[in-house]
């Protein structure tokens, strides 16, 4: 059983969780005098659907994986070890159709096709970027990146579809009236999602280049050395704050409280700091950057709860 919840990631499904549960949080705390319509049955179950397709893309990206993961890390090697290959495509089969299902279930029930869509889109990412994108340069890296963001994404356009009315206003149907929320805010920790995992996923692949070299996987890396795919890494975290004082210089955008300030002084100046230490002590900073982006990752979801 421990085996198979290793294949799961429980660690991903649960920050999935937290994310989508943030999002419902936020959009009701920061809006106290709106009438937000919301369903928590159908929010659940978009939860539960994208945990099954979430959970069916590991499975199938370990699939792909075994010969390199044989080499990178053989201690965590759980297909063909604890669990056939063959039943990780069954089960991967099996996933995908029922978080789909789910997903044809509330597009019906608010006609809309986007939930449909969405997790269309994200089954075949998965499965591509496993198969083949992975082993392209830049590419793999960057739809891997593109799927934590999109579960934010698609919590916003959730309470959307229930809230914005496309029919013509009347007094005398609820069914037409609209409810517009000011979601820029969760946008922008989707965009800072986006970067940081993008630069996560470079240092990953500096650590898997004795496997990715024997499934000749055309990384970045391996391209352009471990090095420079270092700095290349710390300058992508350096754009979230980029980002803000964009965002502060163009438009009205701010953020929401006191604590959330805090803790985007706190990730940008040990961004920086990061880079500074790149030149210092480089060995250092590639054993431990990893957890310098889940914390900034862990920080950036509690951001919407305080």
């Amino acid at each position: 059983m421990i085996p198979f919840l290793k294949l799961l990631r429980l660690k991903n499904l649960a920050t999935i969780t937290i994310a989508m549960l943030g999002v419902a949080y936020f959009i009701h705390v920061q809006n106290p005098y709106e009438v937000i319509d919301f369903n928590n049955y159908h929010f659940g179950l978009l939860i539960f659907s994208t945990l099954l397709i979430a959970a069916a893309g590991h499975m199938i990206n370990d699939y792909f994986d075994i010969k390199a993961d044989r080499i990178n890390k053989p201690e965590h090697l759980v297909l063909s070890k604890f669990l056939s290959k063959r039943w990780a495509i069954l089960l991967n089969w099996i996933l995908n159709i029922l978080g789909l299902s789910i997903a044809f279930y509330l597009s019906w029930q608010y006609k809309n096709l986007l939930f449909v869509a969405i997790h269309l889109l994200s089954i075949n990412f998965l499965w591509f970027y496993s198969a083949y994108w992975k082993r392209k340069l830049i590419l793999g890296s960057v739809v891997l990146s593109i799927l934590p963001s999109l579960v934010l994404f698609l919590s916003c356009w959730y309470i959307q579809a229930c809230n914005e009315s496309a029919a013509e206003h009347s007094p005398y149907h609820p069914a037409t009236w609209s409810t517009y929320l000011d979601y820029r805010f969760i946008y922008f920790v989707a965009i800072c999602a986006f970067f940081i995992t993008l630069s996560k996923e470079i240092i990953k692949d500096i650590h898997d280049i004795p496997g990715d070299t024997i499934i000749k996987a055309n990384t970045i890396p391996r391209k352009i050395g471990s090095h420079k795919a270092q700095l290349l890494s710390l300058l992508i975290l350096q754009l979230p704050a980029l980002l803000y004082f964009l965002l502060l210089l163009f438009t009205d955008f701010a953020l929401p409280t006191t604590y959330t300030k805090g803790v985007l002084i706190f990730v940008g100046l040990s961004f920086l700091l990061s880079l500074l230490l790149h030149f210092l002590v480089p060995n250092f900073l590639a054993k431990n950057m990893k957890w310098a982006q889940n914390i900034a990752l862990l920080l950036g979801l509690t951001c919407l709860f305080f």
